[in-house]
């Protein structure tokens, strides 16, 4: 019984201590050095699911001052207003939820160490839990094609993070995923 009061904590802490999984995509035809100025698509940031909880105005600043700061470290300045840039920016926040199934297998088994045959059981559980993803997507803005896309997933924490705490996510996030800019 102690062990299994111990295996869900077990998963918990294997989940928050799980990397962030990076994945790029780009078109390998195009010039990335000819582009200077970038400005937002229109939406800026996007949700999946369009969620109240997820989808909020600071959430989307937040979203917009990481992509801002990142993109200016790589050269690309903010279109002068009213005119846009040789890329068009858009962010995407999505929330999925998965399951996992849990084995876990109790009692005594014969083994040669032990010499012993005996009853055992088996558990088997469902788990679930929530995999949260930052995409940035980067179009020509001549002919509106996608030319780079950067994503990061993770499982999600459990509990509530304050609004430090959500800034720093983002922009520790959304600086993971424009390292792997411009392709090389």
């Amino acid at each position: 019984m102690i062990q299994r009061l111990f295996l869900l904590p077990a998963l918990l802490l294997l989940a928050a201590c799980q990397t962030v999984q990076l994945e790029r995509d780009f078109d390998p035809n195009r010039d990335f050095s000819g582009y200077r100025q970038w400005s937002w698509r229109d939406p800026a940031v996007r949700y999946q699911p369009e969620d109240p909880r997820l989808q909020s105005d600071l959430t989307e600043q937040r979203v917009r001052e990481a992509v801002d700061g990142q993109l200016e470290q790589r050269g690309l300045r903010p279109a002068p207003a009213g005119s846009q840039g040789d890329l068009q920016v858009q962010a995407w926040l999505m929330v999925d939820k998965r399951e996992q199934q849990m084995v876990t297998h109790y009692g005594s088994m014969w083994g040669p160490w032990s010499g012993y045959w005996g009853p055992g059981y088996t558990e088997a559980r469902t788990v679930e839990y929530q995999v949260g993803t930052l995409q940035v997507d980067l179009y020509d803005a001549r002919d509106g094609k996608l030319v780079w896309r950067g994503s990061a997933s993770q499982v999600l924490p459990s509990g509530s993070p304050g609004p430090q705490e959500r800034a720093t996510a983002i922009r520790e996030t959304v600086a993971k995923v424009l390292s792997q800019y411009p392709p090389h």
